[in-house]
């Protein structure tokens, strides 16, 4: 009986972390959301760097990629389609010239998920020079796929101007 006892313990305790909502480690935590970060901000770098050049842009998204964003109604599904919309739109006028993060929150769940929220704030210039700021309410959610984090799910919702 004793044995018994000792055994159910033993296996109550081993289960415990497998019910645990987020990673107790904070300092891995803080090397995780710098990381997806840095993700999101190498992006736009690419961007503003070769605005036409898409592959670089979209090398941390997984292939079953979705987004959300203001500009369709409905969710864009896969790396693929994303990246053909990039590239039609890769050819305007308006160049991407600036991009950052503001109010910017990581959320890191056991390790393999990261929720990375913020407000976008951008500029974009158009052929005739005139600026233009960019707004937007963000979601990134990224997830642990062996040794490297992709980009599953983005969210990108108008940020309009208070009245």
């Amino acid at each position: 009986m004793r044995i018994a006892t000792i055994c159910l313990t033993l296996v109550c305790f081993a289960a415990v972390p497998a019910f645990a909502s987020s990673d107790p480690d904070p300092q891995g935590n803080d090397q995780i959301a710098a990381a997806v970060i840095a993700m999101a901000k190498a992006s736009w770098a690419a961007e503003i760097k070769e605005p036409t050049n898409i592959p670089p842009q979209f090398k941390d998204h997984a292939d079953d990629y979705t987004e959300f964003n203001g500009d369709y109604s409905t969710r864009i599904d896969g790396k693929a389609m994303a990246m053909k919309f990039a590239e039609a739109g890769s050819t305007s006028t308006d160049l991407r010239v600036a991009a950052d993060m503001a109010n910017v929150k990581v959320q890191v769940y056991n390790g393999d998920t990261a929720i990375l929220t913020y407000n976008y704030v951008g500029l974009a210039r158009d052929k005739d020079g005139k600026m233009t700021p960019g707004r937007a309410k963000s979601t990134r959610v990224y997830v642990k796929q062996g040794a490297n984090w992709v980009l599953v799910h983005a969210n990108f919702a108008p940020d309009p101007l208070p009245k």
